[in-house]
């Protein structure tokens, strides 16, 4: 009685482990192919959340409901203040980095690199 429970629940942790698998693969095969390098230097790059990068996501990311615009529920949902990008921050740095957004287009290398130096450097609000 034992060793068929044992059996049992061998054969629910296989099946389990394949449906994740399987969902895993699913997610990363809907992801737009892009850059995957995550080493960006950012060294004497101190970025700007007003002058750097809050025009790049409003322009990039913010454009409509769609997107991360007012309404949005996509994601971290809506990037319109500070506070919203501030705490999808770690969101927006894999998205970035990955290639995966902006949805309908890509970001300049300099985009990229101001989005993650400010990120890295704290994030801070000026």
């Amino acid at each position: 009685m034992e060793m068929k429970n044992y059996h049992g629940m061998k054969n629910r942790v296989i099946k389990t482990a394949i449906v994740v698998a399987a969902c895993i693969g699913t997610f990363y095969s809907c992801k737009k192919s892009g850059d995957t390098t995550s080493s960006i230097d950012c060294t004497g790059s101190a970025k700007s959340f007003t002058a750097d990068v809050n025009p790049i996501i409003q322009n990039s990311c913010a454009t409509n409901s769609g997107c991360h615009g007012s309404g949005s529920h996509n994601g971290p949902g809506e990037l319109l203040t500070y506070t919203e990008v501030f705490n999808s921050r770690s969101d927006i740095r894999t998205a970035v980095l990955t290639g995966v957004m902006p949805q309908n287009g890509s970001l300049t290398t300099a985009q990229k690199t101001s989005i993650i130096c400010w990120i890295d450097n704290g994030a801070t609000n000026n």
